[in-house]
């Protein structure tokens, strides 16, 4: 498919989806009755939005100041896992310390930044997101599209358990690691994924469950490759990866995430980097640190040049910025003659 978006909207028009009760698009009643000075009552526009706090609440993909769904997730089984340690840990002794520090001597830091992260961590910071979503859902909400009894993936039989049992971690990053690995994509795109991911849940007000997980996660993953890296991979490559998987099936589920989706596909660079730093807080609070490498002569090098390039371009635009404002005080020495009128 590319970076076009010509599948995802037919001659036709795009194809609905039945109506549910989960759907969240609601139609906005019109006052009919005609009155003699102003004629139909039209809703303002101002009673149709969404207050402010509401919408930050509710829309974490959308706005910087709300807190990201899959962190208020996993607090839960973290202050459960640091109860369970503080009383490990009054009845035993400390063990020793695993954790990297930084001296006089040697410097440790990661090669993950917001603007390059570590794939490797990124893709297990995702998944982990994604079984905190499955393990603490609020219910079993789901459309059918996103149904892997009614979709399959594979030709292999679906357990009849298969929307009761949920799975562990290790399979959500097997699942996600192979499809990243399989279409070369990069770090930002599994942050994107997440993005993508709890957009949809709030927009379409579902849940990702046990039966709906893998198609829900391709689908972002599919939207997020196409909208983020130049040289997208193209449905029929994913086919190439999931052997069992039709076009048709592919095309139809991104049309209806597109939809769901209101094809808000924008993601702000504050969105990007609040997620990004949401998943090192996950990854702090589950021991999933980052790799730490000694800070290297020659990488200290290309840091400070990175640093005086930095720096050189800041200086250049606060003189441009200087000579601007100059300008513009000169205009305050300029006196208006006065008008001779004859």
């Amino acid at each position: 498919m590319g970076n076009t978006v010509s599948c995802c909207v037919s001659p036709e028009g795009s194809p609905k989806l039945p109506r549910q009760p989960a759907d969240r698009f609601e139609e906005y009643q019109i006052n009919t009755d005609v009155s003699d000075d102003t004629g139909p009552y039209l809703q303002h526009i101002s009673d149709r939005e969404v207050p402010d706090e509401l919408a930050q609440e509710s829309n974490p993909s959308d706005h910087a100041r709300a807190s990201t769904i899959f962190l208020s997730k996993s607090q839960t089984d973290v202050e459960l896992r640091d109860k369970r340690k503080s009383n490990h840990i009054n009845h035993t002794s400390p063990g020793p310390i695993s954790k990297k520090y930084s001296s006089c001597s040697t410097i440790f830091i990661d090669d993950s930044t917001v603007s390059q992260p570590n794939l490797k961590s990124t893709i297990k910071c995702v998944t982990l997101a994604i079984y905190y979503h499955i393990k603490n859902r609020d219910s079993n909400r789901t459309l059918d599209i996103f149904d892997e009894k009614t979709h399959p993936l594979s030709r292999e039989r679906v357990p009849d358990d298969y929307s009761r049992t949920d799975p562990e971690h290790k399979l959500i990053y097997r699942f996600v690691r192979t499809l990243f690995s399989a279409a070369q994509l990069t770090a930002e795109c599994a942050i994107v994924t997440l993005v993508y991911l709890e957009r949809l849940l709030t927009y379409a007000e579902i849940d990702i469950c046990p039966s709906n997980w893998k198609r829900i996660v391709l689908g972002a993953i599919l939207l997020a490759s196409k909208v983020w890296d130049d040289q997208a991979v193209w449905n029929v490559d994913y086919c190439q990866i999931l052997k069992d998987i039709t076009v048709e099936d592919m095309n139809e589920m991104e049309r209806h995430f597109l939809e769901l989706l209101q094809f808000n596909i924008n993601v702000p660079a504050s969105i990007y980097a609040k997620y990004y730093f949401d998943l090192r807080s996950l990854a702090e609070d589950n021991n999933l640190s980052f790799p730490l490498e000694p800070l290297s002569n020659e990488r200290a090098q290309k840091l400070e040049a990175i640093s005086r390039l930095c720096e050189d371009k800041y200086k250049d635009l606060s003189r441009a910025a200087m000579r601007r404002s100059f300008s513009a005080d000169n205009l305050v020495g300029i006196r208006c003659s006065n008008a001779v009128l004859s």
